[in-house]
């Protein structure tokens, strides 16, 4: 677990900061001087002491040199009012003791001097030694003094020390807390302010806010030019963004409405055009009819009129029909391009089933085999689906007219949360390096006299595939059938348009 971060304000940092650099620095004075004053103290315990052993010397001269112990002893027992002294003793040139003080003392073993040293002394923590050698008037050495110290004061003296520096030290404490108080209302609180004003523009949005410091410092008034500036430019920013969006969103207004009057009139120009030339064609197509029944004497049906009759008024019977699908299939692209789109739950198996059994009863004389995968299921508008699976489903009806055994099968792949349609067909096929060719308008792959038809109806299939957010794409082989696949988005929406 990811723990956030202690926040502390500037002045708390600052005052501990002063705080410690006083600690330390009363640390490293109290630390250096207490060394100073126990040196100093030390020094001149060593030259008191040695003072007196050169004393104790010059008065046992006597008592070495007329081997009297007692007068020697008696000597080294005026060192009783030395403060600290523990022991003492008479060492003769021979290092043999002659004399000591206490008597019932531990002997103090003799040490050695340096060549000519007369006097030196010896540290063991806080007991001192030190030694100084008897000499006669004529030079001679005849022993040696050695008196042994307890520096007790030493430890006494370090204590006061440490308790007067750790009374100096609650008083830097003391005035660090007073001056981080005092650098808080100094520097903190106008850095505060300065924080707080950025907050409320950044909540409200409000870029005309400035910063006012109510104290006036180089650093403090150069931040606050610069927040002020950058709240300035930000306002200036901001209204002109506001400014562009609002004419963005007023043009696209603009443009959305001339984008739907103009499929209005799009919409209405093609119906009028259909309309009106449905008109010429009916009137032409009756003609036809009247000429052929006329030339018989009798009404004909369909099986008669392409057995027998004038070739040119079937060539114009057929022109006409193939002019009325034109049309039709024009219409489809129009409303597949700008019908609005209503999404439901279609079976689409089932409207796959229909339109193959009115295409096998439309042609009885066709032997086709027809396989519909049941459960085959989408989200979309029934009316542009219709003319989906009418389009696919009739052009495999059309290109496998020239098989003895044809077969047309729709069906549904899974891949995940994605369904694939498909229609396939053992028909003609197509060259599969022109498949590119297939969905756009009048694009055909084989000629009029070996199929009919108008180019249309694979366009529109793809742009209502597109509406839903699908896509459709072909595999084919010549002479080995063709297959359909598309697939139908999941618009969040149920209406789109």
């Amino acid at each position: 677990m990811i723990r956030p971060p202690i926040r502390r304000s500037i002045a708390a940092r600052l005052g501990w900061m002063n705080a410690l650099v006083s600690g330390v620095a009363l640390l490293l004075a109290f630390v250096s001087f207490l060394a100073y004053n126990l040196l100093a103290y030390r020094q001149a315990a060593v030259d008191t002491l040695t003072a007196e052993a050169q004393i104790v010397g010059a008065n046992s001269l006597g008592a070495i040199a007329f081997n009297d112990p007692v007068q020697a002893e008696t000597t080294l027992s005026a060192l009783s009012g030395s403060p600290g002294v523990v022991e003492a003793a008479i060492f003769t040139q021979s290092s043999q003791p002659f004399a000591q003080y206490p008597a019932n003392a531990p002997a103090i073993k003799p040490q050695s001097f340096s060549q000519g040293q007369m006097l030196s002394s010896w540290l063991n923590g806080t007991d001192i030694l030190v030694g100084a050698r008897v000499v006669d008037q004529a030079g001679k050495r005849v022993g040696t003094v050695y008196i042994e110290a307890h520096l007790g004061g030493l430890r006494q003296q370090a204590v006061h020390y440490a308790l007067i520096a750790a009374a100096i030290l609650f008083i830097c404490l003391a005035v660090a807390l007073l001056v981080g108080a005092i650098f808080r209302r100094i520097l903190s609180e106008p850095i505060v302010a300065l924080a707080r004003t950025a907050r409320l523009v950044s909540r409200y949005r409000d870029y005309s806010l400035r910063f006012e410091p109510t104290q006036v410092y180089d650093e403090l008034a150069s931040l606050t030019e610069a927040f002020n500036e950058m709240l300035a430019e930000i306002q200036h920013r901001d209204s002109a963004l506001e400014q562009a969006r609002t004419e963005l969103e007023q043009r696209v207004e603009e443009r959305t409405a001339e984008l739907r009057a103009a499929n209005r009139e799009l919409e209405a120009f093609s119906y009028t055009v259909a309309h009106d030339l449905r008109g010429p064609l009916e009137i032409i197509s009756n003609i036809c009819y009247l000429m052929q029944t006329q030339d018989s004497g009798a009404p004909r049906d369909d099986t008669a009129s392409k057995d027998s009759g004038d070739p040119m008024l079937q060539r114009l019977s057929a022109s006409v029909a193939e002019m009325s699908n034109i049309i039709d299939d024009l219409l489809n692209l129009s409303r597949a391009s700008s019908a609005g789109v209503h999404l439901k739950r279609l079976d689409l198996s089932a409207m796959a089933s229909s339109i193959l059994e009115d295409l096998a009863a439309a042609n009885p004389g066709r032997n086709v085999n027809g396989v519909v995968q049941l459960g085959c299921h989408a989200n979309a508008d029934r009316g542009l689906m219709q003319i989906v699976l009418q389009n696919l489903l009739r052009n495999a009806w059309k290109f496998t007219g020239h098989r003895e055994a044809a077969r047309i099968e729709f069906g549904c792949i899974q891949n995940g949360p994605e369904s694939t349609y498909f229609v396939r067909d053992n028909g003609a096929g197509f060259d599969q390096r022109l498949a590119g060719r297939l969905f756009k308008p009048f694009q055909r792959l084989h000629t009029e006299s070996e199929f009919s038809g108008t180019g249309i109806g694979l366009a529109t299939v793809q742009r209502i595939v597109a509406r839903h957010e699908g896509r459709i794409w072909a595999e084919g082989e010549i002479g080995k059938g063709a297959t359909f696949y598309f697939t139908l988005g999941s618009p969040s929406s149920g209406s789109l348009s």
